[in-house]
């Protein structure tokens, strides 16, 4: 049985341990409000500029029939795939970081097993640190933009991604995160953000605007297009930061328990300890006082 000494030792590291994580969630918390504010704000830019790219297909298709558009070129088996992976850059968030990984492998499985090869691009430290150590090669990886995104970066990293799907290096493009659905669920998302899927976006909306596009529809859609997929990925970093943040309020509010229930189960042992102590103490007095008689 352990002595009192590191009994006590346990309990006073076990504190220091739940005063850690106390603070952590109380960090993440405060960092979450602010994340889930510019979530839902970014959330409705993304639907309107949606609803835009609606319209316009609607009306391409209208006029002729079909949409003859690099970013609307759906290929039924395509040979080399994108997959774009965000994690975050910091761990203690429990499972957060592994969901994300095990979609991502399971996407990558699936078309590796049609004879599609897939690039992979990974967002995020964690993520980089896994499929190095599974000895991956990794087409992209981005450090420190998952924890803190800003639409800047976002916008160079898939501008690179959409101009090797115009030069028809990919014919695919899939992004995996981890998105936030309240403070704690968490929601696996995966986005299939090139090429755009016409039947969807029309199978969505019905036209009904009488304006004219100026200069044209198709200057338009892809001057539209290419902004909706550089909002789409700042929204999806947004997402994840949030969901993060979420997951590890959550995972630091589970440790902080733990660390009471820890520190009650010492503090039992640890009284048990002494009062046996104190029993053998007391039964050496005793004995020696009856030896002397």
């Amino acid at each position: 049985m352990a002595s009192l000494k590191d009994i006590k030792r346990k309990i006073k590291s076990v504190k220091s341990t739940q005063k850690t994580t106390r603070a952590m969630k109380l960090v993440s918390s405060a960092k979450l409000r602010r994340a889930e504010l510019l979530a839902k704000q970014s959330r409705a830019y993304a639907q309107k500029i949606t609803e835009m790219i609606q319209e316009i297909s609607i009306n391409l298709a209208k006029a002729n029939e079909n949409l003859d558009h690099p970013f609307f070129k759906v290929v039924k088996e395509p040979n080399v795939v994108d997959l774009i992976v965000v994690t975050a850059d910091k761990g203690l968030c429990g499972a957060f970081n592994s969901r994300t990984i095990k979609v991502a492998n399971g996407i990558m499985q699936e078309y590796e097993n049609k004879g599609a090869k897939v690039r992979l691009r990974v967002i995020g430290k964690k993520g980089i640190a896994y499929y190095k150590f599974k000895q991956k090669e990794l087409l992209d990886e981005i450090e420190n933009l998952s924890s803190a995104p800003t639409y800047e970066a976002a916008a160079a990293f898939i501008k690179n991604v959409v101009n090797d799907y115009l030069d028809g290096k990919t014919q695919k493009v899939i992004m995996v995160h981890n998105g936030y659905v309240n403070m704690i669920t968490q929601e696996v998302r995966v986005n299939h953000i090139l090429p755009l899927d016409p039947n969807e976006f029309q199978a969505k909306a019905v036209s009904t605007s009488e304006l004219e596009m100026e200069p044209d529809d198709d200057t338009l859609l892809e001057a539209l297009i290419n902004r909706y997929l550089e909002y789409i990925s700042y929204y999806t970093l947004i997402d994840s930061l949030a969901a993060e943040h979420g997951a590890r309020m959550q995972a630091m509010d589970t440790a902080t328990n733990n660390a009471k229930e820890m520190v009650k189960t010492l503090t039992v042992a640890y009284n048990k300890a002494r009062q046996e102590s104190i029993t053998t103490e007391l039964i050496e007095i005793i004995s020696g006082v009856e030896a002397m008689k």
